[in-house]
Formats: structure tokens, C-alpha cells, sequence
């Protein structure tokens, strides 16, 4: 019985392996001729028209003879450095050798004015420093990085003249706003 059963099995086996088999070769049949029509179609079309290449316009050169003046890519600040000095400056230029106030080493937009006090008939602008300190400051004191005096306090704010460099070797004033609670 043995020997029958591991016949009939080995033959039960090879007839569903023979069934697979022939299952799988029928998905590999030809089935493209829709593909195969579509591509003849595509392939007997036509070509269209290609637009030419638009014309390249050559480069102008330009050729900088001009040495004898001035290079446009150096800036013309030949007297800075003396004037920084404060040596051969004539005219306007801050005074290098006063004592800087504390309030002189941050720059404006860190400084906020929070508000006013008026002490003993005197105005003073309370001002927090980019550390968080608040200082009280009054007309003719000075505060921000270019030498700028407080010329008026108000309860908008309070008035700075600076003194800043023109770029050219020079100096010039300007009138600078910090407004309360700005």
C-alpha cells in the first residue's frame, strides 16, 4: 500500500505541477496587436514643423580706456581714516578726545526710551539699554555709536543730532528720532 500511495502521489505531483505550468505559458500568449497597431499609426504620422533657434545677438564688449580717472569699483574715502582721527579734517567732526558715556556703546535700535521724569524742574528720558538696564538721561547727554548728543526730550520721544561720516573723507549732522516705547 505503501509503495501504490507514494506512486499515485508522485503522479497527483506532477499532473498539478504540469497544470501550473500550462497556466503560466498561456499568460506569455501574443496579446499586443492593439499595441503593435497603435505604434504603426503613431509612426506613419506626419512630422511637424520644429520653430528655428532665435537669433543670438553677439556680446558687446567695452573696452575700459578711461585710466586716468577715477576706478568705479574703489570708493572715494581716501581722507577717512585721517578724518576718523580727527587730524587734517576742517570743518565738522565729532570730538574724539571727550569721555564716552556708557550708553555711547550700543547702537539705537537697541536702546528703548520707556518714558519721562521730571526731577527738581529738570526733564530726564528713562532709556533701556540692549541689556535690559534702564538708564536716565538728560539734554546734552550722549548715547548710540555715532556720537549722537540728545538736543530734545519730549513725551514722544527724545531728539538726537549725530555726527556720521559723508563717505567722501567728511562729516555731517543728522537729526535721529527714538520714540517712546520704539
Amino acid at each position: 500500500m505503501s509503495s501504490t500511495y507514494t506512486s499515485a502521489r508522485r503522479r497527483g505531483v506532477a499532473l498539478f505541477t504540469a497544470a501550473c505550468v500550462a497556466i503560466m505559458l498561456t499568460g506569455c500568449g501574443n496579446r499586443m496587436k492593439d499595441l503593435q497597431q497603435y505604434v504603426a499609426q503613431v509612426k506613419a504620422r506626419r512630422g511637424g514643423q520644429i520653430a528655428p533657434l532665435p537669433q543670438i545677438k553677439p556680446f558687446e564688449t567695452y573696452l575700459y580706456d578711461d585710466m586716468n580717472l577715477r576706478s568705479p569699483f574703489i570708493p572715494q574715502l581716501q581722507n577717512f581714516a585721517n578724518s576718523a582721527r580727527g587730524i587734517n579734517s576742517p570743518g565738522l567732526h565729532p570730538n574724539f578726545n571727550r569721555p564716552h558715556e556708557y550708553l555711547e556703546q550700543f547702537p539705537l535700535d537697541s536702546l528703548k526710551m520707556m518714558g519721562t521724569l521730571t526731577l527738581r524742574g529738570s526733564v530726564y528720558a528713562l532709556v533701556r539699554d540692549g541689556d535690559g538696564v534702564v538708564h536716565r538721561v538728560t539734554v546734552g547727554n550722549y548715547m548710540g555709536q555715532n556720537f549722537g548728543k540728545i538736543i530734545k526730550i519730549s513725551q514722544a520721544g527724545l531728539v538726537l543730532r549725530e555726527i556720521v561720516p559723508d563717505g567722501q573723507g567728511g562729516w555731517v549732522e543728522r537729526d535721529t528720532t527714538v520714540q517712546l516705547g520704539g
